[in-house]
């Protein structure tokens, strides 16, 4: 089977994409550029998110002192929790709109800037938290108009969140891990200075690096715009529009600049081009998977997050029991490319060949195995878990895994072969475990 990602238009689809994009301003030292950015977005009273433990840290101290530096006034909110709640998202709503803030500055991981974006949804367009919810889980409205600014600075090389208009977040009212999608979140401006990675555990930098490649290999091999239905107008073309000749180029790059650096970023913690390349590759998949959308591997992780009972993994708090982002969706891909190369063999045996894989003489048919067996032997020698049984679950924890995934339509429907329930439960089985 060829791959069906020449992007030829097909009848009833859409014939046009979107290039949507925060300003990003990328470099060692460039914490100290908020403040000025600040001022000249207008800005005279900012909530600036942050989390208990990167507060004691001396980017915090940058950030604020910039912000002071330049006439603005902080108003300061570090409890964001790790993959928050809507009780975390609420309180941290309860905080912008008693602060009265005419912008915003979040520094931290994705959860402290998915909750920033929450905070700036819900103070500027008031609504019941499940209203902005993606459907079918929520409501699925449509955020009405701008937000106000929003400067975004990323603390770990992974998320994207800097530069996508999407908030993750636990809905435990509605037993679901879900989200926000919409363009108006996307941060104005990112700030991404690799100065801030310099000093992450290597257990943290696997697991955020490994969402980068995710984003990356899953846009990349997202099922193209021109097999979406076209929308009614232009205006109406969804954020999340499949893979396109924009997206192709930041992924392509960011896949190869990660099949160099990533392993030396992860083993070496004094590798400081290495760690400053894997930020930049996130930079690149976040822009290009905030355009054409993840599929399958994070629709599962979500659900593999949502469920975990015990495990805490090192460099982690241990509080509770977690399993990273990055962590949760890379447990996945393998099994899951895996099935879907048949949909475009070519792709993924590319994305192999950029990540290290030896792709000479591999046929079509191969590349299911190809890309499979690199991942699997990336986890390894990165640190990553054996499989979901690593982390907790077993076969008769299948079935609930499926039907935790399956509501996660906006992403599945993003993917290049159909997924339903029994394809799920098949798919979370071939990721128990992938090595002996």
């Amino acid at each position: 089977m060829g791959c069906y990602h020449d992007y030829a238009y097909q009848a009833g689809c859409d014939s046009a994409f979107t290039v949507d994009a925060s300003r990003v301003t990328f470099g060692r030292g460039c914490l100290a550029e908020v403040g000025d950015r600040a001022r000249a977005l207008g800005l005279s009273r900012v909530a600036l998110f942050t989390d208990a433990q990167l507060k004691k840290l001396p980017h915090f101290e940058r950030v604020r002192a910039s912000l002071a530096a330049a006439g603005v006034d902080a108003a300061e909110f570090s409890d964001v929790k790790i993959e928050p709640t809507e009780a975390s998202f609420d309180a941290a709503i309860r905080f912008a709109r008693e602060a009265k803030v005419d912008g915003y500055v979040s520094l931290g991981g994705g959860s402290v800037m998915d909750t920033c974006k929450a905070a700036n949804l819900y103070v500027t367009h008031p609504a019941p938290i499940v209203d902005y919810v993606n459907a079918p889980i929520g409501g699925g409205r449509p955020v009405p108009g701008a937000l106000r600014p929003h400067i975004a600075c990323p603390t770990t090389s992974g998320t994207g969140s800097e530069v996508t208009g999407i908030a993750v977040f636990d809905l435990r009212s509605l037993g679901a891990k879900t989200g926000i999608a919409h363009p108006a979140l996307r941060p104005t401006e990112a700030l991404i200075d690799p100065d801030c990675t310099d000093s992450l555990p290597s257990e943290v930098l696997a697991a955020s690096g490994f969402d980068v490649l995710a984003h990356a290999l899953e846009s990349f091999t997202a099922r193209p715009f021109t097999h979406r239905a076209a929308p009614a107008s232009g205006l109406a073309r969804p954020m999340t529009q499949g893979a396109n000749p924009w997206s192709d180029l930041g992924c392509g790059e960011a896949l190869r600049l990660l099949g160099i650096y990533f392993g030396r970023a992860v083993h070496d913690a004094t590798d400081r081009k290495a760690r400053e390349k894997v930020m930049w590759a996130a930079t690149l998949a976040g822009i290009a998977f905030g355009n054409a959308g993840v599929h399958v591997p994070h629709a599962m992780g979500y659900a593999l997050s949502k469920l975990v009972r015990d495990f805490r993994p090192r460099g982690y708090p241990q509080e509770k029991a977690l399993v990273p982002h990055g962590m949760s969706v890379i447990l996945n891909a393998p099994s899951v490319f895996r099935y879907t190369a048949s949909a475009c063999p070519e792709r993924h045996l590319e994305a192999a060949g950029w990540l290290g894989a030896e792709v000479r003489g591999a046929r079509n048919e191969d590349a299911g195995d190809v890309i499979a067996q690199h991942l699997a032997r990336m986890m390894r020698d990165l640190g990553i878990p054996n499989g979901i049984a690593a982390v907790g679950y077993e076969d008769g924890d299948l079935g609930e895994l499926a039907a935790g995934t399956l509501p996660q339509q906006r992403l599945l429907q993003n993917a290049p072969r159909e997924i339903g329930l029994d394809t799920l439960e098949e798919l979370f089985r071939g990721a128990l475990r992938y090595w002996t």
